[in-house]
């Protein structure tokens, strides 16, 4: 391979496997993502530091074992590598990719925990739903009734109650508004990936004008709007896996043990679930509502973006992990009822997967690193695979 060409050299150089070693941390998302931006930019002219087939070596050393060669920049492209919001998007696109997941994994948890606990169905009516009509109530809720379909675990209205409590009889709300966040967050994510954010910006005319798109703000409130809406499959989701373990709610074995008394059982997943959606409260303050003053106070606002999507993406892991510790608890529930021929065939072919990972408990044992990679397979799998 021969010199890279001018640009876009930064995509020249990761399909080349040359990986720009980038902090995290220390942009205030406006002016650009200036300083993780310029850690990519400055190995594409042969310094900073680069990661090649697992070894950190300097930029240009990074280069030449790829088969590249540094680039000279040009007039104003030094600055147009560095003064965009690539960083805050960047994260945000693979926050917005496991939120995906992990929305889709919130409705099968709840919809194992139907199972475990004999919910009433009848909440998800279409025609009920029809009353307010919200799309995403009836995307999840028509998408429930179908993998419910033909399970002799699911109720009716009146059969065993007349209804459920609200992290049960209200999963069409909830988890509908948290796929509305989505949406929307997805729609501002397309925008920003096919828009110019550099400063200033030369227009098609000739003409060149100084103004504001490196400003992160767009971006830094659909973060903010994403990390609440992830939060909330984790607050409902704990709420589940609470009545799954609680014999007042349940019915079942306390704590889900075989053998109660002289057994924990799961007592100590929902602490975990109960720690991980605390945790999500004080990451999901919007990171937007605060700024600071750089540049001798020429740049008096700032969007703090890039905190938003660090934090977006933490909430979510911190969600899949939840979700994970109620689908091992429903799948508990249902192995102490006995209850697998009674199931839907989709929830069988679900319930499968997470017993793969997590078989179900006949005794106290320990269950972190299982509930690690199920939490792992929500985040990477296509779950309806």
């Amino acid at each position: 391979m021969g010199r890279l060409p001018r640009l876009p050299g930064e995509l020249k150089i990761l399909v080349s496997g040359v990986h720009p070693v980038v902090p995290c941390k220390g942009s205030v998302g406006a002016s650009g993502d200036l300083a993780p931006l310029s850690h990519i930019a400055i190995v594409l002219v042969g310094k900073g530091k680069a990661e090649y087939k697992g070894e950190i070596l300097q930029g240009k050393e990074a280069l030449k074992r790829a088969g590249l060669k540094p680039v000279s920049l040009e007039a104003k492209e030094g600055l147009a590598l560095i003064n965009g919001t690539q960083a805050m998007s960047g994260v945000g696109v693979l926050a917005l990719n496991e939120a995906e997941r992990v929305d889709l994994a919130a409705d099968m948890a709840a919809w194992l925990t139907m199972e475990a606990l004999n919910g009433v169905i009848s909440a998800f009516d279409s025609e009920l739903l029809a009353v307010r009509p919200h799309p995403e109530l009836e995307f999840v809720a028509s998408r429930m009734r179908n993998w419910l379909e033909g399970s002799r675990r699911i109720t009716r209205q009146g059969e065993v109650r007349i209804q459920d409590a609200y992290s049960i009889r209200c999963i069409p709300q909830v988890h509908g508004a948290s796929w509305q966040a989505f949406n929307y967050v997805e729609e501002r994510l397309k925008v920003e990936m096919n828009s110019a954010t550099d400063n200033p910006i030369v227009l098609e005319s000739g003409e060149i004008i100084s103004g504001g798109h490196f400003h992160g703000q767009p971006i830094a409130l659909s973060m903010d709007f994403l990390k609440v809406a992830a939060a909330e499959w984790a607050n409902i989701s704990e709420r589940r896996t609470e009545r799954l373990v609680n014999p007042q709610l349940s019915g079942l074995s306390p704590f889900l043990a075989v053998n109660p008394g002289l057994e924990c059982g799961l007592m100590v997943a929902q602490y975990a679930a109960a720690s991980l959606v605390s945790e999500n409260k004080v990451l999901a303050h919007p990171a937007s509502v605060d700024s600071i003053p750089t540049s001798a106070n020429q740049e008096d606002h700032v969007s703090m973006g890039t905190i938003g999507s660090r934090q977006a993406r933490e909430i979510i892991h911190n969600s899949a992990r939840v979700i994970a510790i109620e689908m091992i608890c429903a799948s508990q529930a249902i192995y102490l009822e006995k209850a697998e021929n009674q199931l839907a065939q989709a929830t069988r072919d679900y319930l499968e997967k997470v017993r793969l990972i997590c078989p179900p408990l006949e005794s106290d044992r320990a269950i972190s690193d299982q509930m690690e990679e199920l939490a792992q397979f929500i985040l990477r799998e296509d779950l309806l695979r």
